[in-house]
């Protein structure tokens, strides 16, 4: 029932399936095609029967301030913990509670030209990654907001008269943020000779961003990584190597990169542009200090039999403590390992003042564990400080 042959080769055979939507339309026959959403509330989108799949979902709002503060949820099969708990911009690619245009084969954003790259402004938001379900799929949309929240939306899908093989898998997402990351040098400018630090073995293991932690079976497609550079324009972000362990710790991981630009499929740096698979939804240099990037491995997912641990370095040895949040997207067979998200409180973007400096409200910070500095730590971080007496 799934096409296996390629992006368009399925259009060619016909299948036994019935099309369908779940929408926001509006029953009267008026023209108020939306729902609201009360402050606190969640409520269920769609209540689908199965065997089926999800092919496309199309959402749109228009009040300020609710891509951070509304999270979506989806549940397969009449599980108790959902498979996806993201808020609604990050799920979309849109990190910071920032708009932008941008296009990849998964997601697509669309927004007025004179509202991009600000914040929370009405767009449409496009998901084409199918999510097959055997009994139930809910999706369901709570408002964490101060405010009542105005959704519309079109969740497209089939169903089918025949039940999924057994390797059959859900797709999951999970969000996940650190403000700050625990940077043990972030005095210290990216790419200077003092951040040039040994991270290697468990302090990798322990002390890297993590972008996906997960037990079961089932496949890695890609995440998108959310990035509020606090150095500012004197230096950037990234530097650190992506390193992904596969059905448990050893050393070296499975994959090892060479560089947080180079991971996203990039190099010297993230460019303005947004590709199929890789690319940035918000490109840094035109916000200011924030980004977004996102890498799909749609043809070259990371599989995984038992476990995966995905993760990438906050600078190279973990020198930095930028904001980083991100969105992992994987398909494994369930049941998968429970997850929460953050309080809403601690999903919220970082803000400047009007004088262009970083406001940094502890209310929205997330939980550290301090550094421990070693040897080598304690002697880069005295000679960076030398030399900048000595300039």
């Amino acid at each position: 029932m799934l096409d296996d042959t390629g992006i368009l080769g399925g259009l060619t055979k016909v299948r036994k399936a019935r099309t369908l939507r779940a929408s926001s339309w509006a029953v009267d026959g008026r023209n108020r095609d939306s729902w609201d959403i009360p402050l606190g509330k969640s409520v269920v989108l769609a209540d689908l029967k199965g065997p089926g799949c999800i092919t496309h979902i199309w959402m749109t709002q228009n009040r300020p301030g609710v891509l951070r503060n509304a999270v979506l949820k989806f549940y397969w099969d009449d599980e108790e913990e959902p498979s996806v708990l993201v808020p609604l911009g990050d799920f979309f690619c849109m990190g910071h509670g920032i708009i932008n245009s941008f296009q990849s084969l998964p997601f697509t954003v669309s927004v007025n030209e004179a509202l991009e790259k600000k914040f929370g402004t009405p767009a449409a938001f496009n998901c084409y990654l199918q999510m097959p379900f055997r009994k139930s799929a809910r999706i369901e949309l709570e408002n964490q907001a101060s405010e009542k929240h105005v959704q519309y939306f079109y969740i497209d899908y089939e169903v089918y008269d025949e039940q999924f093989d057994d390797d059959v898998a859900y797709l999951h997402a999970q969000f996940r943020r650190e403000n700050p990351c625990d940077g043990w040098g972030h005095e210290i400018l990216a790419n200077a000779p003092e951040c040039d630090i040994v991270n290697k073995e468990k302090e990798a293991w322990d002390n890297n961003y993590v972008i996906l932690e997960a037990k079961g079976r089932g496949h890695y497609i890609g995440c998108n990584l959310s990035v509020t550079n606090l150095q500012g324009t004197r230096s950037w972000w990234g530097e650190g190597d992506d390193m992904i362990w596969v059905d448990g710790y050893k050393w070296p991981p499975d994959i090892h990169g060479t560089g947080s630009e180079d991971y996203l499929n990039q190099a010297y740096g993230m460019q303005k542009n947004a590709y199929l698979m890789n690319g940035s939804s918000i490109y840094e240099k035109q916000t200011d200090g924030y980004q977004t990037s996102y890498v799909f491995h749609l043809t070259n997912p990371i599989r995984f039999n038992k476990e995966i641990k995905a993760t990438i370095e906050h600078g190279h040895g973990n020198h930095l403590a930028d904001e980083m949040a991100s969105v992992a997207y994987w398909y494994q067979i369930e049941p998968h390992k429970p997850f929460g998200i953050l309080p809403v409180e601690q999903r919220q973007p970082i803000k400047k003042e009007l004088w262009g400096d970083w406001i940094i409200d502890p209310a929205n910070q997330t939980p550290q564990k301090k550094v421990k500095l070693n040897a080598e730590m304690k002697e880069m971080k005295k000679r960076y400080a030398d030399r900048m007496k000595a300039k």
